[in-house]
């Protein structure tokens, strides 16, 4: 039997169907490695902020600020 042109174009279409799924994979593949710099810095960020809070007791906020390397414009005020 020979080929129909309805099966001809069937197989056209699930050919690009499967670039097309390729190349959606690639991307989501890049998006990911090119992300991964950010949850290195959010990493060391969550381990500054749990050194810092262990090491003087103070809340979390000033953990982060600390971090960011803006702890001399909030300084804590002691109320004594």
């Amino acid at each position: 039997m020979a080929d129909t042109p309805e099966s001809n174009n069937f197989d056209v279409f699930k050919i690009l169907n499967g670039v097309a799924l390729l190349l959606c994979a690639f991307c989501l593949a890049f998006i990911a490695v090119s992300l991964r710099p950010v949850a290195q810095w959010a990493n060391n960020q969550n381990i500054c902020v749990e050194q810092e809070q262990a090491k003087s007791g103070a809340p979390i906020s000033w953990g982060v600020r600390k971090c960011n390397g803006r702890s001399k414009v909030y300084e804590v005020k002691s109320s004594s």
